[in-house]
């Protein structure tokens, strides 16, 4: 049946040993994607079409595929798996909140496209590593392409491991009987491979790439996972080697602008390590789409929590419960520059000469409209979003920043800090600092050297400056904070004033007059870890079950 099917194809079974398995179906062979080795697998030109065929992600949309290139995963995982179902905000018609609301269930749809998709990776990873040397090519670029395919299916692994603990660590190309019949591999034993892997890869990896390769894997884009890999495991001695070597490497900068790098105008800025590369109507995202609110023709489909917005700082350097400068009512004045550019405000953000209002009892009713039929929370994500752009909002061409330069200072801080290692000014103005004093925000200079006090400092640090890139769920299951800021009350924006709240009644707000949005229950004893989907339990009786589902 066609379920059957699906299912085969869900998991590492996508495999049959013909090809580069892009295919919609097994009968949709597209020469360009599944190619047999009898005919395949001879010239430089194959291996750079089967390499390229390792990059890509096919992303369905509707009924039709979209192919993307130099991507590791589509911007989509990073935004809705990593940032809308943590304390960040939510997406209003994904559903991924429920991934870490304690409602979470084996058979999830969302967490089982994720394994599957990072499978259907890995497999063409296999496939290219197993075929590769049957070309005839120079030596030395073949090494290169090995090194990017094996850091390629490290960073699938990492994910695996990292959001379901044990996996099948599959390494080379099987037949659908194998692939049906995997065991899981202790996760400790898929993370040693991961780092060996990452470390032959990136002996090999060039440390920067003329422009027409721009997007393929580099030395620092390789180091860069590692870093996250040793961040995940308090590695922190091997973290702060890795850190450093990226910064030794003397190639990344602290870019003075900010809000140009999430746009097209920022596009090969030096603070990129790692990006998602994507060309207008051809290799496309559709971030713009997503984040622009209605009035601009988007779908405004993510909304911050006030709870993201009330850890941006005043512009004294201090936070808002401690800060003189901060008013209760009117938040959003006097704050970290970073606020606006990360999050639309009502009434404040104005965005190609429109004033953003969100406001639920303004005019026009659309907004009421929005608020009735789905969830959101006033707030959207500025970020992404591109004034200078006129095209089709859901073809846009801007890569996606996966590791910038400022996550690598922040990183080699935080290993510093938990190594032990002493904390100096010399340290927090290399790193902190430098983010910080970036030209277009330069938020004032961290002095603290005590380690505990540091610590508080540097994660919100983090939060405001990765906001919506796809870090905040690594962050909250590696400092294993998930239980106490995923479970709680989310609130939206400011509605009214705190005199005015007893009495509001259009929407429900809290005692300060936020809008009071949602609860969530996550569960510390289960919820770090993701269930093994259930589809795949059902083709395969030897995978096991993560505790509680």
């Amino acid at each position: 049946s066609n379920m059957k099917v699906m299912r085969i194809y869900g998991f590492i079974s996508i495999i049959l040993a013909f090809g580069l398995m892009g295919c919609d179906s097994l009968l949709d062979k597209n020469p360009l994607d599944c190619l047999s080795t009898e005919t395949f697998w001879k010239t430089e030109s194959d291996a750079k079409l089967a390499l390229t065929g390792v990059y890509q992600t096919d992303k369905l949309t509707g009924s039709t595929t979209v192919k993307t290139i130099y991507d590791l995963w589509n911007q989509d995982t990073y935004l809705r798996f990593f940032e809308a179902s943590t304390d960040n905000g939510f997406d209003k018609d994904y559903n991924v909140a429920d991934i870490n609301s304690g409602d979470l269930t084996a058979s999830f749809a969302r967490t089982a496209e994720l394994w599957a998709t990072s499978y259907q990776k890995i497999i063409k990873c296999n496939n290219f590593l197993e075929n590769i040397d049957r070309v005839e090519m120079d030596i030395e670029e073949m090494k290169v392409m090995k090194a990017e395919v094996k850091s390629i299916r490290a960073y699938n692994y990492f994910w695996l491991s990292f959001l379901w603990g044990d996996v099948p660590l599959v390494t080379k190309v099987l037949t659908v009987d194998e692939a049906n019949s995997v065991f899981r591999d202790s996760k400790e034993t898929v993370v040693n491979f991961i780092v060996t892997e990452l470390q032959e890869a990136i002996r090999d990896l060039p440390v920067t790439r003329p422009n027409e390769d721009y997007g393929r894997i580099t030395k620092g884009g390789a180091l860069g996972i590692l870093g996250r890999v040793f961040l995940a495991k308090k590695r922190w001695e091997e973290a702060k080697d890795t850190y450093k070597q990226i910064m030794n490497l003397g190639v990344y900068e602290i870019d003075p602008r900010f809000s140009d790098l999430f746009i097209e105008k920022g596009e090969n800025s030096k603070e990129f390590l790692l990006v998602s590369k994507r060309t207008q109507d051809l290799y496309t995202n559709s971030i713009q789409l997503v984040c622009q609110g209605f009035t601009w023709g988007g779908w405004h489909h993510f909304s911050p929590y006030n709870e993201l917005v009330e850890e941006f700082c005043c512009i004294d350097g201090l936070p808002i419960h401690e800060s003189p400068l901060f008013d209760p009512e009117k938040p959003y004045e006097n704050r970290d520059p970073r606020l606006l550019k990360t999050v639309f405000v009502d009434n404040v953000s104005v965005f190609k000469g429109i004033l953003y209002i969100a406001h639920p009892d303004s005019n026009p009713s659309i907004y009421m409209d929005q608020l009735l039929r789905r969830p959101w929370s006033g707030y959207a994500v500025r970020k992404f979003c591109d004034e200078s752009y006129e095209g089709n909002l859901n073809s846009y061409g801007c890569d996606f920043p996966m590791i910038r330069y400022a996550e690598v200072l922040l990183s080699y801080l935080e290993a510093n800090i938990e190594s032990g290692s002493p904390i100096t000014q010399h340290l927090l103005d290399e790193t902190i600092n430098r983010v910080r004093g970036r030209e277009e925000i330069k938020m004032p200079s961290v002095t603290e050297t005590n380690p505990d006090k540091l610590t508080t400092i540097l994660r919100r640090e983090r939060r405001v400056e990765l906001a919506w890139e796809g870090l905040r769920l690594f962050d909250l299951f590696r400092w294993r904070t998930a239980h106490i800021y995923l479970r709680t009350r989310f609130h939206g924006m400011k509605v009214c004033s705190a005199k005015d709240a007893p009495t509001y009644t259009t929407v429900p707000v809290d005692e300060n007059g936020y809008y009071l949005i949602d609860e969530t229950f996550f569960r510390e004893d289960v919820d770090y870890l993701w269930p093994i989907p259930q589809t795949e339990r059902d083709v395969n009786k030897n995978l096991t079950q993560n505790y509680g589902y």
